[in-house]
């Protein structure tokens, strides 16, 4: 461990973006489907230009400012893995939208002339109508300049306007600083309500939808196959001689072989309508024997004795499996089929949905998913042939549901929001509404939440060296207008106190995603509460050292868990956290925590928290009692995520900060939360069972017993007991290899609930007992499976 991390200076290694070259370019190659090529050829040309820069100096990797020559609030475009590809974001060829400007303006179709002209009266009267109207999109952060510019000359700060004229100049002929005419719904019409697609992407997947080959497979089979074997059947059982004859005791007369030539022909046909199943063709089913047979019959060629046996065995077989033709077993199969074949396809039924669709404003989400959800209707019948009353099947369901519009509470309870990520997709259209109401004026409310909305949309950045990604306020079109902000600190306060509650409420069992923190984050400094959050850490850019909201986030979750059972189960000793903090200055007694989470406040990192992680994670043990099942990466990754832990350990990963701070308090409370968490180990634990690569896993599922940890530790003792006791009959319900697997962690927990310790390697009870942490090095003992019989002899 270096104290001195922070004087490092490190740069990415061009080994990443050449295999992600390599991996791009065997896509684009040969992949069978001509869409997926060409967005891997699209791939191919970003990553070789990523290479380029890096080999030519253009680029450098790691920083805030990746690409030579061009400030930190330029959005760069970004490809996988946080690699600037040195093209700006708002950069590229004209877009038909300035092609158009420039041909209503009058002016030559390049960015610098289109800068000057909106500088004039004329471009300034064109600027304020946009303001005014609100009919205007700003898909990334530069096209909302030049409307930020016109606000301020249209309000009398022409210094400020000029100010921000000659920052934006010099990128003038580079960056598009117009906003995009828009003919759909004003920007100034924005709710609470979320959705998680618009109607648009819903007609889009909706749309994209083909016929299932199986089930029209079936399909066929059920409406033209099996009916026409039925004739064939019928057919050739005229030529028995009585009930228990066999076929052919008689001799087929002229009319029979009419018949059967008809039969035969209709056949021919059919093979051309339809093509899709094959099984009739197979000269070994049964079909496929009785048409053989009349064929040869009705050519005039006796059967031999070899064809005869397997016509009348077909024949025998076919009655004994569903009674005879006409029967009333027969008769009740056949319309159970038929209703079957009859069903209208998911195909079909997507396209009555897109109809409805088409008159719903596109760009929003559904308000009322009943119409839309509604049974096919009698005029529906009439166009599509469809029966009405038909219900939509589930699948289609859910791809309407998708785009619900309604508070972001209803879409998590309602399961259109599934998972902690896919709320962090959707938190910064609320956080953008909440900044946005800060401002007075409803013109620049507006752009400021369109501007908002936009900036998130940029890819965070590959950053080393303890950078940190831009922040919005860097914008210099943001500060220009700062002044106009009102206090929104209740507002900001009360919207992370309910994100808080709904992400913990919604996902005990997940920690919370970096794209929501930041969101989070945010309004932690909107509301200024001292609420300091913290990201996860990536193990394998890890550089062995903590900024000092780290150290600030443990003191505060020492404050809520110092004597607690989460305190003793992990070994803390948070009155030593707090002397540190204090010792470093990180934050004095008294003092509002969460300052140092402030650009250019404070030292750059806390050495003493680095410090003790590491310590913690060399004496953290997570080795199996027995042999090694399997082996976890042993590498630096490993090593370097093992502290990464330590540090979400002593911070609670930003739950203590969210009860402490901000106030969370989640129905139904910390007992069914703690159960619930509970549910998701053993979730995970399942999945390790015969999985070759299992500490991802693992990971996932101690984490989510560290959040279980922390829940019950809020809990009364008495909870604690009952909780615990929940937890032993849950374990047993599942798989024994589920139970065998949790039995020590559960007797550690117990034990530790009951006053006991554990060793320092987090071991009891003669390894009977045992703390669950993640990361490791040397395998996990919760990749040994207990109900495995031991091999003999051992």
């Amino acid at each position: 461990m270096n104290d001195d991390a922070d004087q490092q200076h490190l740069t990415a290694n061009p080994g990443y973006a050449q295999g992600q070259l390599a991996k791009a370019f065997t896509t684009a190659l040969t992949h069978e489907d001509a869409d997926t090529r060409r967005r891997a050829e699209s791939r191919v040309t970003r990553w070789r230009a990523v290479l380029a820069g890096m080999a030519g100096g253009l680029l450098s990797i790691g920083s805030r400012t990746p690409v030579a020559g061009l400030p930190a609030w330029v959005t760069p475009e970004v490809v996988h893995g946080g690699f600037a590809t040195g093209t700006p974001g708002a950069g590229g060829p004209l877009q038909p939208y300035e092609t158009r400007l420039a041909e209503r303006f009058g002016v030559p179709a390049d960015r610098r002339a289109l800068f000057a002209h909106c500088l004039t009266d004329t471009g300034l009267t064109w600027l304020w109508g946009q303001l005014n109207s609100g009919r205007y999109e700003v898909t990334v952060p530069e096209e909302g300049a030049l409307l930020t510019m016109a606000w301020l000359v249209r309000h009398g700060q022409s210094a400020a306007a000029l100010d921000l004229v000659a920052e934006l100049e010099p990128f003038a002929d580079q960056l598009r600083f117009l906003p995009r005419p828009s003919t759909g719904r004003p920007a100034s019409d924005v709710t609470d309500a979320l959705y998680r697609r618009s109607v648009s992407d819903t007609v889009d997947r909706l749309v994209r939808r083909r016929p299932d080959a199986a089930v029209e497979t079936q399909r066929e089979a059920l409406a033209v196959w099996q009916p026409f074997g039925d004739e064939l059947l019928v057919h050739w059982l005229e030529t028995a001689g009585g009930e228990d004859a066999r076929v052919l005791e008689l001799v087929p007369d002229a009319d029979w072989l009419e018949r059967g030539a008809g039969l035969l022909s209709r056949y021919r046909l059919l093979t051309g309508e339809h093509t899709r199943c094959g099984k009739h063709r197979d000269p070994r089913e049964n079909l496929g024997i009785l048409r053989g047979a009349l064929e040869e019959t009705v050519a005039g060629r006796a059967l031999d004795a070899r064809r005869l046996g397997l016509l009348r065995h077909a024949v025998t077989s076919m009655v004994r499996r569903r009674g005879l033709p006409g029967s009333a077993p027969h008769a009740e199969l056949r319309r159970v089929q038929r209703a079957q074949a009859a069903l209208p396809s998911h195909y079909a039924l997507a396209h009555v949905v897109v109809g409805r669709l088409a008159g719903l404003p596109q760009e929003s989400g559904i308000a009322d998913l009943a119409p839309v959800l509604a049974p096919v209707s009698e005029p529906e019948q009439r166009e599509s042939g469809l029966p009405a009353g038909v219900q939509l099947p589930l699948a289609i369901r859910r791809v309407v549901e998708d785009a619900l519009s309604a508070p972001v509470s209803t879409l998590v309870e309602r399961g259109v929001v599934p998972s902690a990520e896919v709320l962090a997709q959707l938190v910064p259209r609320l956080v953008a509404v909440t900044t946005a109401r800060t401002y007075d004026d409803e013109t620049l409310r507006t752009l400021m939440a369109a501007n908002y909305r936009a900036f998130r949309n940029r890819r965070s950045l590959l950053l080393l060296n303890l950078e940190r990604q831009v922040r919005i306020e860097e914008l210099p079109w943001v500060r220009a207008v700062a002044a106009q902000r009102g206090n929104g600190t209740a507002e900001a306060a009360l919207l992370l106190r309910q994100l808080g509650e709904l992400a913990v409420r919604g996902f005990p069992g997940t920690i919370l995603p970096n794209p929501l923190v930041r969101e989070l984050g945010v309004l932690a400094r909107q509301s200024e509460l001292g609420a300091p959050l913290v990201e996860e850490l990536a193990a394998d850019i890890f550089m062995d050292a903590f900024g000092p909201k780290f150290l600030v986030a443990a003191g505060i979750a020492g404050e809520l868990l110092g004597g607690s059972l989460y305190e003793r189960y992990y070994s803390i000793d948070y009155a030593a956290i707090r002397e540190l903090a204090i010792a470093e200055g990180t934050v004095q007694a008294g003092e509002s925590a969460g300052r140092s989470d402030r650009a250019g406040a404070g030292p750059r990192t806390s050495p003493g928290f680095a410090r003790l992680c590491a310590e913690r994670a060399a004496g953290a043990s997570s080795a199996p009692a027995g042999p090694k099942s399997g082996s976890s990466s042993g590498s630096w990754v490993a090593a370097n995520g093992k502290v990464i832990e330590q540090s979400q350990i002593l911070t609670t990963h930003n739950l203590a900060t969210l009860v402490h701070r901000v106030g969370i308090a989640p129905e139904p409370g910390w007992a069914d939360l703690a159960r619930r968490c509970f549910g998701t180990v053993c979730r995970l634990t399942a999945r390790v069972q015969r999985n070759p690569w299992p500490y991802s896993t693992i990971k996932d599922a101690a984490y989510a017993w560290r959040q279980l940890v922390f829940h019950l530790s809020l809990c009364t003792p008495a909870e604690q007991r009952r909780v615990l006791d929940d937890l032993d009959a849950e374990a047993a319900r599942h798989a024994p290899p589920v139970a065998a697997r949790l039995a020590p962690a559960l007797t550690g927990l117990r034990l530790v609930a009951d006053g006991g310790t554990f060793a320092p390697d987090g071991t009891a009870d003669g390894g009977r007992a045992r703390r669950l942490v993640g990361w490791t090095t040397d395998g996990h003992w919760l990749a040994t499976d207990p109900t495995a019989a031991e091999p003999k002899g051992s």
